[in-house]
Parts: structure tokens; C-alpha cells; sequence
């Protein structure tokens, strides 16, 4: 037999825990109808979204975790951002840019992958990602406005762009 002061206690908080809870789903459901937090996504065939902005300056960013891996960037401009980001082993990766407002992105992860990219002009934008053994992968890219997006997924695969405009 439950105490009074038991039957109290458990009325109080359904009481006040009830408005919290649908309070709190109310969030919820607001939270999903509102995406502006999330990146948009793209079609196969639609050009490459890249979401992050230019420094003032020159920002180079290099992550290694392994061994035996290479690493470079070099910029000679404004407005230039650089990053290379390695998971693995005997990976090569480098960024050459030259000009204005440009953005070059590589994530390596697997084993003897090599990746370049070279960029010169104004508001160009490049990245390569590789997952997997022994890819090889490059974008060159010379003019304004440019962009470019190379996945590689696998094993021993081969991939070449070159823009210039």
C-alpha cells in the first residue's frame, strides 16, 4: 500500500515531467524541419558543393597518421586554403596554388596512394578523396570559377583532370 505522501510525489512529477517531455518533442520535430545546420547534398553529375570558405590570408593543414607518408602544400597568393589529410601508409600527397580565393582538399586513407593538385587563377576549387590501395589521382586546374571532385573508392584506380581555361 502506497503512502500519501508517495501517491503526491508520483502526481507532482507526472505533473511537471509530462510538460518538459512534450516540450521537448515539440524541439524535436522543429529541429528536423529546419536544415540549415546540414550541407546540401548533390545528384551524381551535379558539380561538387564545397561548403567551407577561403582564409584572408594562407592556411595550410596537414594531418598524418602512419607511416612513411609525404606530404606538401605551397601557395603563393590570397585568400588560399590548402589541407591534407593522411590515414595510412606510403601515401604521396601535394597541393601546388597560385592566385586568389582557392580551395584544394586531399584525404588519403589505405596504402601507396598518391594524389596532386595544382591550381592557379582565382575561386577554384578542387578536392580528391581515396579510399583504398595504390590509387592515383590528379587535378590540374588553371583559370577562374573552377571545380573539381575526384572519389576513389578501391583499389589501383587512375584518374587525371585537367581545366584550363
Amino acid at each position: 500500500m502506497r503512502s500519501l505522501f508517495h501517491v503526491h510525489a508520483r502526481h507532482l512529477l507526472l505533473t511537471l515531467a509530462l510538460p518538459l517531455c512534450l516540450a521537448s518533442q515539440g524541439l524535436r520535430a522543429d529541429d528536423l524541419m529546419d536544415n540549415g545546420d546540414i550541407g546540401p547534398g548533390t545528384d551524381l553529375g551535379d558539380p561538387p558543393v564545397f561548403l567551407m570558405t577561403t582564409p584572408n590570408g594562407q592556411q595550410a593543414i596537414i594531418s598524418q597518421n602512419g607511416q612513411v607518408n609525404e606530404a606538401l602544400v605551397r601557395q603563393n597568393g590570397q585568400s588560399l586554403l590548402g589541407q591534407i589529410v593522411q590515414a595510412g601508409s606510403n601515401q604521396e600527397a601535394w597541393i601546388l596554388q597560385d592566385g586568389y580565393d582557392q580551395i584544394a582538399m586531399i584525404n588519403q586513407n589505405g596504402y601507396g596512394n598518391e594524389a596532386y593538385i595544382s591550381q592557379s587563377g582565382s575561386a577554384n576549387r578542387a578536392q580528391i578523396d581515396q579510399n583504398g590501395n595504390n590509387n592515383r589521382a590528379s587535378i590540374e586546374q588553371s583559370g577562374a570559377g573552377l571545380q573539381s571532385s575526384v572519389s576513389q573508392t578501391g583499389n589501383g584506380q587512375r584518374v587525371e583532370v585537367r581545366q584550363l581555361h
